[in-house]
């Protein structure tokens, strides 16, 4: 069973930072679409940053672009999400996943193809 843990989240002020991570537990992620999502209370659970498996490919919800970059390093079996500039709209428990070998990272993030295991999710908030 493939077990994902996320790490890294926070509280933070207003224009802080935060790297979350995220791990495979027993597995390697090197296989694997990740796609880091976050559900905010009330409101859908949204993809946020996406990258295909083989690194190369990044995709991103247009409310972080520029703020939150995705990478993976398949030697370490991380996935990061580096996230600068923090608003208060981006408090939310943020979850990673891991998609398919050959899903696109736009789909991961548009969730149109098959998600194989969630994280357990890490709270990120933003409050000054």
């Amino acid at each position: 069973q493939l077990q994902l843990v996320e790490s890294g989240g926070g509280l933070v002020q207003p224009g802080g930072s935060l790297s979350l991570s995220c791990t495979g537990s027993g597995f390697t992620l090197d296989y694997y679409a990740i796609g880091w999502f976050r559900q905010a209370p009330g409101k859908e659970r949204e993809g946020v940053s996406c990258i295909n498996s083989n690194g190369d490919i990044t995709n991103y919800v247009d409310s972080v672009k520029g703020r939150f970059t995705v990478s993976r390093d398949n030697g370490k079996n991380t996935v990061t999400l580096q996230m600068i500039n923090l608003k208060p709209e981006d408090t939310a428990v943020y979850y990673c996943a891991a998609g398919g070998r050959f899903t696109p990272a736009q789909a991961m993030c548009n969730m149109t193809k098959d998600i194989f295991s969630w994280g357990q999710g890490t709270q990120v908030t933003v409050t000054s």
